[in-house]
């Protein structure tokens, strides 16, 4: 009697993670809102920085204050920032990016608009840093947020037009500028008062924004991590499973952190310090080391030269409103800097476009710094503009990707808190480089820049890879 051989049993596929899930789903309304809520806080945080630029060139003259004092103003938030970006990263790793967020909001708002009633200058040095705390940290902790949705062959060119919201609020902050601060000896308050904007829109992002599915699977808030996806599965028009969300549980291999997640509360699991070891540890270190670097001098350039250009023509001998028009176009070439970096980071990589951008940005400060005649400053500093935003759209979405989810937060807050030593340095640098000319001042700009994109290549990409 013959028998025949029987067909193996096909092996069931395993079912996929959460993550997985969310990384198969095509760009949907949910990640718009996502995008678009992270996007205005954005906008709201360079609207205040951008303010600053024009206040100080009234205050230069209404409080009859020196390049010495004034630098004080501006480097004032940006220690602020420093500050806020190291915590805030570390905060987001340990309690929620979307927790955070909302707080920072929430700070940079009331503080702004308690700059509006400054009376003296130590007292307006002191808002200013209680500005940037907020300020520092809402920046990496958005993109961190925004990077953990977004579908990984688009996720560079999604962070890159979540930076170019900062277009927007520092377009804003120009309009502001040139319309309300020349207006009257107390056109500085009303632009600040402006600011505090934020403080309401902080309470609609608490609730609107969802948390990261990766932190909260981190922690073992497997129901509401799968809610999430649900909701953005649902966007996408794909039926939720039949399983109750507060049955699934992650199908991802449990790590040994996450093993503990039922028995070790949160807090005691990993310590900032263990975090900020790890940052350094032999897979990681050679990233860290070369976006600190990339951070650093992109900070010192960019902050250097925009916080104080409209300063620096008003001593030039531009009238207060000719200056601010001046500033206010060649910000707007800030949004095609945007929008052609947001096409290279997926066809070229991250730090090809990054250090290409860095590059066009020396030699536009190398033009702007020589520029001799209106038309050509003019078209250096929207040269300046387009290269400098478009190469701050890039290093915004190679920065969250190279840390793993236990990291990210923690290694995006760093890399930007080293960065704004930088900017507490440059505008405190530029008073004494001023002595020695414009040519000078932007050619130190541009020695940062080639610095910059040279580190940028040392940079790993991780165009098209899934986080983790």
């Amino acid at each position: 009697m013959t028998t025949t051989p029987t067909e193996p049993a096909a092996v069931p596929a395993a079912p996929r993670t959460r993550t997985e899930r969310l990384d198969a789903l095509p760009f949907t309304r949910a990640h718009g809102r996502l995008l678009a809520g992270s996007g205005v806080g954005w906008a709201l945080d360079a609207m205040d920085v951008g303010l600053v630029s024009f206040v100080l060139a009234q205050l230069a003259v209404q409080w009859q204050l020196g390049n010495t004092e004034l630098s004080w103003i501006a480097s004032a938030g940006f220690v602020g920032m420093a500050i806020g970006a190291t915590l805030g990263g570390l905060l987001a790793d340990r309690i929620g990016r979307r927790q955070v967020f909302a707080i920072t909001l929430l700070v940079f708002g009331i503080a702004t608009g308690l700059s509006a009633l400054a009376w003296g200058l130590g007292a307006l040095i002191v808002f200013r840093v209680i500005v940037g705390l907020g300020l520092g940290a809402e920046l990496p902790v958005a993109s961190t947020l925004v990077s953990e949705f977004a579908p990984p062959r688009i996720r560079g060119r999604i962070i890159v037009l979540l930076e170019a919201f900062w277009a927007f609020g520092w377009i804003l902050a120009a309009v502001i500028g040139y319309l309300v601060v020349p207006s009257s000896d107390a056109g500085w308050r009303w632009a600040l008062a402006l600011g505090a904007i934020p403080a309401v829109y902080a309470a609609i992002v608490r609730f609107r924004l969802p948390e990261s599915v990766r932190f909260l699977e981190s922690r073992g808030r497997h129901t509401e991590a799968e809610r999430v996806v649900r909701s953005f599965e649902a966007s996408a028009g794909i039926p939720a499973p039949s399983t109750p969300a507060d049955a699934v549980r992650s199908t991802a291999a449990p790590t040994a952190a996450a093993a503990t997640a039922t028995t070790t509360p949160p807090a005691t699991r990993i310590t900032a310090g263990d975090r900020l070891r790890a940052l350094w540890s032999p897979a990681q270190r050679r990233d860290t080391g070369a976006l600190w670097v990339v951070w650093f001098c992109v900070n010192f350039s960019y902050y250097g030269a925009f916080i104080w250009i409209p300063t620096i023509l008003v001593a030039s001998g531009f009238s207060l409103v000719r200056s601010f028009g001046f500033t206010l176009i060649i910000t707007l070439a800030q949004l095609p800097g945007y929008a052609v970096s947001a096409w290279l980071v997926e066809a070229w990589g991250r730090k090809q476009t990054l250090a290409v951008f860095l590059a066009g940005s020396a030699a536009s400060a190398i033009g702007f710094g020589t520029a001799t005649t209106e038309p050509m400053i003019i078209v250096f500093g929207m040269l300046l503009s387009f290269f400098n935003l478009g190469a701050w759209g890039a290093l915004y979405a190679v920065t969250p990707e190279l840390y793993p989810t236990s990291l990210r937060a923690t290694g995006a807050g760093w890399a930007a808190g080293v960065g704004r030593i930088a900017s507490i340095i440059a505008p405190l640098s530029v008073p004494v480089l001023l002595l020695a000319g414009h040519a000078l001042l932007f050619g130190v700009f541009a020695a940062f820049f080639v610095i910059a994109a040279l580190a940028s290549l040392a940079l790993s990409d991780m165009r098209g890879k899934a986080l983790d």
